[in-house]
């Protein structure tokens, strides 16, 4: 199966998780069967200068952030790390992450979230 760039729906989401600005989602899936039982996400996300998903916390899941472009800050169960295009961030089930983008570029990243 292939799905076009224009297939994928997109959502607005306001200060997601207590964050600030606006997050764009981009689902790349049609929903959570398309991971066979084993997540639920799979999408393309886009954080504008500013904007960020606020600090929550993973229970029996994980989330994965593949860094496309653009800087940000990743917190780590409140540790922060710089992050840059090509970095992975991992937050274990029972953790919790937050990001932001601190730079002056669009912050983009694909997340994906599996069943722990």
């Amino acid at each position: 199966m292939i799905r076009r760039k224009g297939e994928c729906r997109t959502e607005y989401r306001e200060k997601m998780r207590d964050g600030e600005g606006t997050v764009i989602v981009t689902s790349l899936i049609a929903g959570p069967e398309e991971l066979n039982g084993k997540g639920r996400l799979f999408s393309r996300m886009t954080l504008n200068p500013g904007c960020s998903i606020g600090y929550h916390v993973h229970e029996q899941e994980a989330e994965l952030f593949y860094i496309l472009a653009g800087t940000g800050v990743y917190s780590d169960d409140g540790t922060e790390t710089d992050v840059r295009a090509g970095d992975v961030a991992i937050c274990e089930t029972g953790h919790g992450h937050s990001i932001a983008n601190t730079g002056e570029d669009t912050l983009e990243f694909v997340a994906v979230i599996v069943y722990a």
